[in-house]
């Protein structure tokens, strides 16, 4: 059966062509009755009298009445709406002939197994050749499929206008193709800025490691579990190093009878803050538990100058690539004492080979440091100093190391002053090759540590106080 009523008659036709014009009025209601039940939304007319001329599929779907039920009947009373409620309902639909634009309503009707199904009407008149109202077509949907849709529609707009994290839409080239507002401040750029670029203008470090997370939920789906993923933020003060932790949606159109991949969602949110406190955490129990083992080693050596060596050795661990420790040539400074200062190497790390350090210095000779040098500023101002080659080449740094007696490949140094007793004994100087971060404060305190446990051992063994 047709989802509309056919009307006219060939009365009107003329007398030389009644088939042919008899013919397209048919196709013609073919075509219209196709086009209507062709559509998503549940469709219905009335003529002006309230009686149903159209009916499609999707109406028949929701209310389960066909449309050789539906059309030709007066309005929905009695089958498609309860008899108390039909002059209400009927007067709401039909008062859009008198009223311009769309009417949205929203009522109750009837199933065609007396269940109950709440629907959303849109209603607008329909005009005839002379402009006049001729009758009313109403599309209607279910009202909870309409809330759901509604409900979408407000949590995209939420994640992204209003989302604490960051939310990307990347499409299958591995671009953005939407960020959020969160997402662009995280990115250091606008929020149409970054829209079509490749993901590597946007982050210096960290582009691997994420275009293979996007490539494998798009080949794989969506991961089991959010992943920590390390980048550097290009931005105009620098390079930013941050911590995303992400999780990761495919995206598929619904509309397509096979999954058809539009893209990934990334959603992600800075988690740097909490892993550096983590990894500071970490790093503090390792160096403690370095410090007890040192502790406990040194406890059975017999020489105390062997015992201060162990623990710089158990210091070093994850800490520094080398070590040097340097005596007042002259044995001790009293606090408030002034005058030139002058160190004697008592030992060091091998350089360019690993292995525990080796004491020296026998001869008694002064280190050619020059003025300024760290450790001599650190044995004057009885604190510590940190050092740095910069942002050089490698030769700058290595004639910046040479220059200082320390190894070629040193580029970071801490100087930390050996006291003992209320006198200024030495220094203990840490150092860092190519590849490893400067000395932060949190080394400083390390390093005191260390020093304090080296400055003992050594007054102990009577280094210290040699002239």
């Amino acid at each position: 059966m047709s989802a509309s009523r056919r009307s006219g008659t060939t009365d009107e036709l003329g007398p030389d062509e009644p088939e042919r014009e008899s013919r397209e009025g048919s196709d013609g209601s073919d075509l219209l009755a196709a086009l209507l039940d062709g559509m998503d939304a549940a469709l219905c007319a009335f003529d002006a009298d309230g009686v149903v001329t159209h009916w499609n599929r999707e109406a028949e779907r929701i209310l389960g009445w066909s449309a050789a039920e539906a059309v030709g009947r007066q309005g929905f009373a009695g089958w498609a709406v309860r008899r108390a409620d039909a002059e209400e309902v009927q007067a709401r639909l039909m008062s859009a002939m008198d009223a311009p634009g769309r009417q949205v309503h929203e009522f109750a009707l009837l199933t065609k197994d007396g269940g109950r199904v709440l629907v959303r009407t849109q209603s607008a008149a329909v005009r005839g050749p002379d402009g006049k109202p001729a009758g009313v077509y109403c599309a209607f949907s279910e009202v909870h499929a309409q809330i759901d849709l509604e409900r979408s529609i407000a949590l995209s707009e939420a994640l992204l206008e209003d989302a604490s994290w960051g939310v990307v839409l990347v499409d299958a080239d591995l671009r953005p193709a939407v960020v959020n507002a969160h997402a662009a401040k995280a990115l250091g750029t606008g929020r149409t800025a970054a829209l079509g670029r490749p993901l590597g203008e946007l982050l210096a470090q960290g582009v691997e490691e994420l275009e293979s997370a996007l490539t494998h939920v798009l080949a794989e789906g969506a991961p089991p579990a959010p992943a920590e993923i390390w980048v550097s933020v290009r931005t105009p003060e620098g390079e930013r190093r941050r911590c995303w932790r992400s999780g990761f949606l495919r995206l598929a159109s619904p509309l397509a009878e096979e999954p058809v991949p539009l893209g990934v969602g990334w959603l992600f949110q800075d988690v740097t803050e909490a892993k550096q406190g983590e990894q500071e955490a970490s790093l503090l129990r390792f160096r403690t538990q370095q410090l007890h083992r040192a502790a406990r080693a040194a406890a059975e050596c017999e020489d105390p100058a062997e015992a201060a060596t162990i623990h710089l050795d158990f210091a070093l661990a994850g800490f520094a690539d080398h070590a040097l420790i340097d005596r007042v040539a002259d044995g001790a400074m009293s606090d408030g004492e002034s005058g030139p200062v002058r160190l004697v190497r008592i030992a060091a790390t091998p350089s360019g080979a690993p292995g525990p350090s080796r004491l020296d210095g026998r001869a008694g000779l002064p280190v050619r440091y020059g003025r300024g040098h760290p450790a001599l500023q650190c044995v004057e101002r009885s604190g510590s100093v940190r050092a740095s080659a910069g942002s050089v080449g490698t030769e700058e740094a290595r004639a910046w190391a040479v220059s200082r007696q320390w190894p070629p490949e040193t580029v970071h140094a801490l100087c930390t002053v050996l006291r003992s007793r209320g006198r200024t004994l030495g220094a203990v100087t840490f150092l860092r090759g190519a590849g490893r971060t400067a000395f932060e404060r949190s080394d400083t305190l390390h390093a005191e540590d260390v020093a304090v446990r080296i400055a003992t051992a050594l007054d102990l063994a009577g280094l210290l106080g040699e002239g």
